[in-house]
């Protein structure tokens, strides 16, 4: 335990604990920092993360009465949780020439160590980022997702765009969740109705305690992700776990992606007419591989029942990318488009959906996925 002036950080802590049970905001932070800061010797950033994640969570605390071991007690971490950070769209710019140069943070505690940051994409509004992030989750009742998103400023301090939360106990073990989060100023007090933009990310939580499921068949001591485990198990794994000359190489999920095109509904009217001339291009963000359906014309509502193959060499990490253009004798005009990963395809096998189209008022498309599975070994 850390003294200092005859009393430990605890029991100076103690001064502000009565935060717990009310609505934490930054206010709450910075009076709790003020209260120690001058009275031990900490880095100002540790101190501070130290203090947030100490009145933000746990929100249960074990307080012994009678001498005894409570260790069992204890919040302690209870499965992974799975982050795909997709994309945003409709960031506030906070530049005054050019646009953001937005990058994202995400936590489940604000402690250095357990933060992750994306990568910075410059001068867009509209970011793919497809980075993956993997957290220990230790009370799923009780924690939350983070997700902030500042403008990076070079040498100078980066501002904040807007931030967005995702309570995990509404998250389904086992089952994949994509959702688009609205950006707000301040988790806490909603008085800003500034338009920040939107987060797109994808979650999975995995408890602990089905090992069975997340088994790595290759080598015990090499750790894959909770999904990797997930879809290397099953009767592929089994049959490469026989192979002794294989235990020490780890698998990529390579195989065929088949992507039919079955329809869309109410796309934005293009022509003078009030109608759009239609088509669908198809793109795998990490090999770029392009496929595009026939124009159909003076339709809003159009059927193609079009099918495409992709051979996929990384289908952990990589984007399908649909976009719906307007075709015309004079050019092309962008009706919209939508993002996924492959996820919930690797994890199901084949589905039917609807997807909204992103950066357009309007417009659905309806699609059928499937995947084929090819394991392919490769060398650490």
């Amino acid at each position: 335990m850390i003294c200092y002036s005859g009393a430990t950080i605890h029991e100076q802590m103690w001064k502000i604990l009565y935060i717990t049970d009310m609505a934490i905001d930054e206010a709450a932070i910075t009076f709790a920092f003020e209260s120690v800061s001058g009275n031990i010797g900490w880095d100002s950033d540790t101190l501070r993360d130290a203090i947030e994640d100490s009145i933000t969570w746990p929100v249960r605390q074990i307080i012994p009465i009678l001498p005894g071991d409570y260790r069992d007690l204890e919040l302690k971490p209870v499965g992974i949780l799975e982050v795909k950070l997709i994309q945003a769209k409709e960031l506030l710019d906070k530049d005054l020439i050019g646009k953001s140069d937005p990058y994202a943070v995400v936590f489940i505690r604000p402690l250095r160590d357990r933060m992750k940051t994306s990568k910075t994409i410059n001068n867009q509004l509209n970011p793919i980022w497809n980075e993956h992030f993997e957290f220990i989750v230790e009370d799923a009742s009780t924690q939350h997702l983070t997700l902030k998103i500042y403008d990076d400023e070079g040498i100078g301090a980066s501002e904040l765009i807007g931030s967005a939360q995702v309570p995990l106990q509404g998250l389904e073990p086992g089952k994949v969740k994509d959702v688009w989060l609205k950006l707000v100023k301040d988790l806490q007090v909603h008085w800003d109705n500034k338009n920040r933009g939107l987060v797109h990310v994808e979650l999975l939580y995995c408890p602990y305690g089905t090992e069975s499921t997340f088994r790595n068949p290759f080598d015990p001591d090499f750790r894959l992700t909770s999904l990797e485990k997930a879809l290397k198990s099953g009767t592929e794994a089994a049959d490469l776990k026989k192979s002794g000359s294989q235990r020490k190489r780890d698998v990529i999920v390579r195989g065929v992606l088949s992507v039919t095109v079955i329809s869309a509904e109410d796309l934005p009217a293009a022509d003078l007419m009030g109608k759009s001339d239609p088509y669908v291009v198809l793109m795998m963000k990490k090999s770029e591989q392009k496929n595009k359906t026939r124009v159909l014309n003076n339709t809003l509502n159009p059927v193609w029942n079009q099918t495409f193959d992709f051979v996929v060499e990384d289908g952990l990490h990589d984007l399908l990318i649909l976009e719906v253009w307007d075709h015309d004798t004079f050019g092309k005009e962008k009706l919209g488009r939508c993002i996924m990963t492959l996820t919930r395809v690797l994890l199901e096998g084949e589905y039917t959906d609807t997807f909204s189209l992103d950066v357009a008022k309007k417009g659905k498309l309806n699609l059928h996925l499937k995947w084929t599975p090819q394991l392919v070994l490769r060398e650490p």
